[in-house]
């Protein structure tokens, strides 16, 4: 009786064994996206504006593809630097920096409704005349600009505040009844 309990505990620990042991092993799969860059022509831009002078460099598309379809699955991504220089004589105050995308012709490139629009770059600096700022761009690009290569242009748009700034107090006579 003793010998029967000990090899049914054998018996089925190895019946426990081998169906665990036999099970298939799944295969790690490989990623089912990729991040593609591509650098812009021409690396570094310089534009002169009526109170800035503006570089800009290092300009590259960051785009997230899907490996069997090669389909842009996320809203592309500009990425660059940014460098200011205040040329006026007043301190200028940036509030921000937006960007269009104009094809070959100079048509806007729309983006489609279902793409992330972030074309707008905070930047949030007080310019002294000659002053110098810089910063790193973050902004998004239209599929299509990238996917069906349109991209002619790129206009970007400084947002300031010339000082020095002029307020007026207006004082309005009230009382609570």
């Amino acid at each position: 009786m003793h010998f029967i309990k000990i090899f049914t505990f054998i018996v089925l620990s190895l019946v426990v064994g081998f169906l665990g042991c036999s099970k298939e092993e799944k295969k790690a799969e490989g990623p089912k996206q990729e991040q593609i860059t591509k650098n812009l022509a021409p690396q570094k831009s310089e534009l002169k504006g009526q109170n800035f002078f503006v570089e800009i460099s290092d300009l590259k598309v960051l785009t997230v593809v899907d490996i069997a379809s090669k389909e842009i699955v996320e809203t592309p991504t500009l990425r660059g630097n940014i460098k200011i220089t205040n040329k006026s004589k007043d301190i200028l105050d940036i509030q921000a920096v937006t960007f269009e995308y104009l094809d070959e012709a100079g048509k806007p490139i729309p983006f489609k409704p279902e793409e992330k629009i972030d074309k707008v770059y905070p930047f949030w600096k007080a310019l002294q005349p000659e002053g110098v700022t810089e910063g790193t761009l973050d902004v998004t690009i239209p599929k299509m600009a990238v996917k069906g290569k349109t991209l002619g242009k790129i206009e970007i748009s400084l947002v300031y505040v010339p000082s020095p700034l002029k307020r007026e107090t207006l004082i309005l006579s009230e009382k609570i009844e």
